[in-house]
């Protein structure tokens, strides 16, 4: 069974990829032949759902809020 981490639930996230910001909903363990690969399931700005490898993202904070 998929075991997800909602800890960090609502977390900007910076997506490395295409250099625009989400919100990130979940980790998981994507197990693949040999290889075990930590992704995220995160939500883009128009809503739209995606994953991706955690290696792809990072934390985001607003210059803004401060």
């Amino acid at each position: 069974m998929l075991e997800k981490d909602r800890t960090l639930f609502g977390t900007k996230i910076l997506n490395l990829k295409t250099q625009e910001i989400g919100l990130l909903i979940c980790l998981w363990e994507n197990k693949f032949a040999d290889k075990i690969i930590d992704f995220a399931t995160c939500v883009d700005i128009n809503g739209k759902r995606y994953n991706i490898e955690l290696d792809n993202i990072r934390g985001f904070e607003d210059d803004f809020e401060k």
